[in-house]
């Protein structure tokens, strides 16, 4: 895969071969995953509280209306194996069911066909037989509710308990207690590969799974912050041995980068490249530019376990939603505070809302205390009752095509998220309510300044300014810091910073030194810069396009802004970017996807009107 950026008309055109119904690799069909998988997942809609009834009804579905279009995987998401009972919740402990070599096992009351030591068998069967096929969702290594038992292990190649050098190994033998799952503390840890008991374990895991009949497992808590590539690498092997084809699938995918993502794409099918995507813009804007750089580096359908690998945009949450389980920084720190003092809480930006494994997971990193993990699960236990799909999703139209359009653009899995029953109504409910989530409004604003740096790029001014920098202040409009050491401040403007409307002026300019030092030349002043997340991909215009097995072409136009903006391309632009296609003098019909407008021949020139957060998908046939 190659990726070109060109400078047209503000439109930055990247280049992500192939869309998710047409290719152009003339190679032997891989095994597994040789497209992007595209299927079902219940935890937008369902948490962790599916039934058995519930998930054969959506697989049910899917077969009926999704799959002549490629949807062939429904996944049951976590946590299958805890009693939904009263106590019981995403960090709790003590209420899963395990069996006697300390492996999950479905709970009996909400799935009736596991009992009988069954498992998921039955579920399976029925999955296969509507042509679809079953995926679970797994954790880490092994459970604490095991380890705390001292459960014996399977030796699945000799029969009976695992034993090794005159004694049988047990489950506290092999669990790192050190490696617990950081957003599920008292759930999992990571089990010791280098033993040939922790590899018993795992090995005795997935043929488990394998006899069951699953074709899929999403394995959790061992990619981006939580890598363990002992276990991955592991698991993979165990994989390649099993008489049954599963495809593997990495989560979550937070903090990770292409260079890590190297590391695994060879041993797994798909994987995360981002942390949880649910219903809001900013999510769905936040995935442009991890997009971007994971095409880039040529990640798309590379080499993967039997077959090829994708990165993962995460599944889309349309629909009929359950809640995110969001938390607002200032509101549940403070109540940690009031119990243990102050918690490091840099760089945490107070009037934003977090979901709430990553709150429990950035808090317990920050500060590895069993009080702070505890008081946070206490918030988490009265914050997050999900009870199944209630509300529909908050993204209006338009950003819900962007989203699937750019998903389909750089060739992640499409993973639908969405309930299908609610939607269609043979659950006898068609009544939709829409939930209004906590407003930012609630949160008592700071007063701290924000300033954004961007750099100015006029062609007449960048001898003078090349390397400088404006210092924005992100609530105005043009507004700029100035710097002169003759001005003497009043007591105002040393609480409101000194700005005025952004010009060419050098007490206007900053240089940014490497040491992350701000420097006017002009005053003499300095300023130090502390880094913050960014609210990446919230504006501007993005374009891709992309190549069919039939020679057509897709271009894609995506307006992140909020106003209605023109965007145009050029043929001769196009051919840049497709040096292959020789396009040059080339005659191009023109088919809008979304509207089905016929733009008919082209006259060298692409352009439409695309509204705020909006898309438009084009198909070209040149000839």
């Amino acid at each position: 895969m190659e990726i070109f950026v060109l400078n047209l008309s503000a439109v930055c055109l990247y280049l992500a071969f192939l869309l998710h119904r047409v290719s152009s690799i003339s190679e032997a069909v891989p095994v597994r995953a040789s497209s992007p998988p595209r299927g079902w997942n219940s935890y937008d809609s369902f948490c962790w509280t599916i039934s058995e009834e519930e998930f054969l009804q959506s697989a049910e579905i899917i077969s009926q209306r999704l799959r002549p279009h490629g949807y062939e995987y429904v996944v049951v998401d976590y946590l299958w194996y805890r009693r939904k009972v009263k106590g019981a919740y995403v960090d709790s402990l003590g209420f899963d069911v395990i069996d006697e070599w300390g492996r999950m096992i479905p709970d009996p009351d909400r799935w009736p066909s596991s009992r009988g030591g069954k498992g998921f068998t039955e579920v399976a069967k029925k999955v296969h037989a509507m042509g679809l096929k079953f995926g679970i969702h797994v954790m880490r290594g092994i459970s604490t509710q095991a380890f705390n038992a001292d459960t014996p292990i399977l030796d699945t190649l000799k029969g009976g308990a695992y034993e090794d050098s005159g004694r049988q190994w047990r489950a506290k033998d092999i669990g790192l207690k050190e490696r617990a799952c950081a957003w599920m503390q008292h759930g999992f840890m990571s089990v010791n590969t280098k033993l040939g008991a922790g590899r018993a374990f795992l090995r005795s895991l997935y043929q488990q799974y394998a006899e069951w009949g699953v074709d899929f497992v999403k394995h959790d808590c061992v990619f981006g912050d939580d890598l363990d590539i002992n276990e991955i690498s592991f698991v993979s092997e165990v994989l390649k041995e099993l008489d049954r084809p599963i495809v593997y699938s990495l989560s979550p995918g937070t903090g990770v980068t292409p260079a890590m993502a190297k590391e695994v794409s060879g041993l797994v099918n798909m994987y995360r490249i981002t942390g949880d995507d649910w219903d809001t813009w900013g999510d769905v804007a936040a995935h442009f530019n991890v997009s971007r750089d994971f095409s880039a580096a040529n990640m798309i359908g590379a080499k993967g376990l039997q077959g090829k690998s994708w990165p993962d945009l995460d599944m889309l949450p349309l629909g009929w939603l359950t809640d995110p389980g969001y938390v607002n920084w200032k509101l549940v720190l403070s109540f940690i505070w009031n119990i243990l003092g102050p918690v490091d809480d840099s760089g945490v930006a107070y009037n934003t809302y977090l979901p709430l494994s990553t709150f429990l997971h950035v808090l317990v990193r920050q500060r590895n205390n069993e009080m702070v993990a505890a008081n946070s699960r206490l918030v988490a236990q009265h914050l997050c009752s999900n009870e199944g799909p209630h509300r529909t999703c908050n993204l209006n139209l338009d950003e819900q095509r962007t989203q699937m359009t750019l998903w389909a653009m750089a060739k992640s899995p499409l993973m639908f998220g969405g309930d299908f029953p609610y939607i269609i109504g043979t659950k006898g409910n068609t009544r939709k309510i829409k939930v209004t989530p906590p407003h930012l409004s609630e949160v008592a604003e700071s007063n701290t300044h924000v300033l954004g740096l961007t750099s100015y790029g006029e062609m007449i001014y960048k001898q003078q300014y090349q390397g400088k920098v404006h210092l924005l202040a992100s609530k105005g409009v043009g507004v700029c810091l100035d710097a002169s050491p003759k001005w003497k401040l009043t007591s105002k403007e040393l609480r409101r910073g000194s700005f005025s409307k952004c010009k060419r002026d050098a007490n206007q300019m900053w240089q940014l030194n490497p040491s992350g030092a701000l420097i006017s030349s002009y005053s003499g002043l300095c300023a130090t810069v502390n880094l913050v997340k960014a609210d990446v991909g919230s504006g501007g215009i993005r374009s891709w396009i992309a190549t069919g097995r039939k020679g057509e072409i897709y271009v894609a136009f995506f307006n992140l802004n909020t106003e209605k903006t023109l965007i145009s391309t050029k043929i001769s632009d196009l051919a840049k970017a497709l040096p292959g296609k020789n396009l040059n003098g080339a005659s191009c019909k023109c088919r809008e996807v979304w509207s089905a407008k016929d733009y008919g021949v082209l006259q060298q020139t692409l352009s439409t009107a695309v509204g705020m957060h909006g898309c438009a998908l084009f198909v070209l046939n040149c000839d």
